[in-house]
């Protein structure tokens, strides 16, 4: 088993509602380790570098504008297995869909305007993960 580590992003709606702290206690409750946080803002250019692959989908647009709604939580956590396991904390991406007991399922909920709005991201490979982190983190 390697330990890994893994971007987790707590966006704009995540923060504003207040869930900053319930999301970090089910990842120590895990047992798995905070090894870096920040309250940061989106700026154009780092999502671009971060959705590099979405830039040219005609949602990219919606993606940042919700992304740069508000301040968010970039944290780094690390773990064996933390990449996978967060994902099923997580929940499906849509919220309608995402089961209860998972982040998503809890705390989110579609959106009147349409856009897609579920409270955290968090890396999908370790490939990813240390694209990401520099991305959030280039100081580390």
């Amino acid at each position: 088993m390697t330990e890994e580590r893994t971007l987790i992003l707590i966006k704009p709606d995540g923060v504003v509602a207040g869930h900053i702290g319930e999301i970090i206690a089910r990842i120590e409750r895990k047992g798995y380790q905070i090894a870096a946080l920040k309250v940061t803002e989106a700026t154009d250019e780092k999502l671009k570098a971060h959705y590099s692959e979405k830039i040219d989908q005609p949602y990219f647009g919606d993606i940042e504008s919700y992304m740069k709604e508000g301040p968010l939580v970039a944290m780094i956590a690390t773990g064996v297995n933390i990449i996978q396991a967060f994902h099923k904390m997580a929940g499906k991406t849509n919220p309608t869909e995402a089961a209860p007991g998972t982040i998503r399922g809890d705390f989110c909920h579609e959106s009147t305007d349409g856009n897609l709005r579920n409270v955290v991201h968090s890396s999908d490979s370790v490939a990813a993960a240390e694209k990401e982190i520099k991305i959030w983190f280039p100081e580390l």
